[in-house]
């Protein structure tokens, strides 16, 4: 019952910010992270390619869009090169750097049970074309929980309104505790032992842009049109937040 007041808050607060125009901080960081590495490269998609060129292409993408407004000249992708490097690791980088907020950028994948087998370019592949849409995980041992689950909110319905649909197949494993459905609408989990969240100082949410076990949501997700669209929505989420009160700590307070 809680969080439903506290989703009823939270989308009269958006429906005001929105309708209000932007009232935007200055000067905000976003520390994008790009999942995994060229190295260990995540899962792979029912057509042979690596979930890290997918998140890295996404990541490449949103800092771009970031950039061309002065007022996020100082967002940064946190692993740039692909290096090996820890989940704590990307972490402590957002927080040394003062980041504001933490975006780590993923592909999805299905779970083996749900996995068939289809031959692709002469090559036994596994796919799912059963599930299909994004996910958004936040955790509550981050420093700013609410704050989290606010951005999450928002995304979700930023997503949303530009006709995106979340996946629900995580909810079978995800039954409460550390782990849990938190919000079915806007595809919003709870996941509090996720590393590079709950060592975040500032707001964080993994952001899972879809199923590249998926054989049509893969070709979807290497669609450039459709690339631009997914990055206009978390660009418009990330507008929204900073202009809710109270989301900018100093680097003092961030540690």
């Amino acid at each position: 019952m809680f969080y439903y007041l506290i989703m009823y808050c939270l989308s009269f607060l958006i429906f005001v910010t929105t309708i209000s125009g932007d009232c935007w901080a200055e000067d905000f960081i976003i520390a994008i992270d790009i999942g995994h590495t060229i190295n260990s490269p995540g899962a792979t998609s029912a057509r042979g390619v690596p979930e890290y060129l997918f998140n890295q292409n996404i990541g490449t993408l949103l800092l771009k869009q970031l950039q061309q407004d002065k007022r996020f000249k100082r967002s940064y992708i946190i692993n740039e090169t692909g290096d090996d490097i820890s989940l704590s690791a990307r972490a402590a980088i957002a927080n040394q750097q003062g980041a504001h907020l933490l975006v780590s950028i993923h592909h999805d994948s299905v779970h083996p049970q749900d996995l068939s087998q289809w031959l692709c370019q002469g090559r036994m592949m596994d796919h799912c074309d059963k599930f299909t849409g994004y996910s958004i995980f936040y955790s509550e041992i981050n420093r700013r929980p609410l704050d989290s689950l606010i951005f999450a909110v928002i995304l979700g319905s930023e997503m949303l309104q530009s006709r995106f649909c979340p996946t629900l197949h995580h909810a079978e494993y995800f039954r409460g505790g550390d782990k849990d459905l938190i919000d079915k609408t806007r595809g919003i989990y709870k996941y509090n032992n996720l590393v590079v969240l709950k060592e975040a100082n500032m707001p964080a949410v993994l952001f899972e842009c879809g199923i590249i076990k998926n054989r049509n949501e893969e070709l979807q997700l290497v669609n450039r049109d459709y690339q631009d669209k997914l990055v206009a929505a978390l660009f418009n989420a990330i507008k929204i937040f900073i202009s809710q009160p109270n989301i900018i700590e100093s680097p003092h307070d961030n540690g």
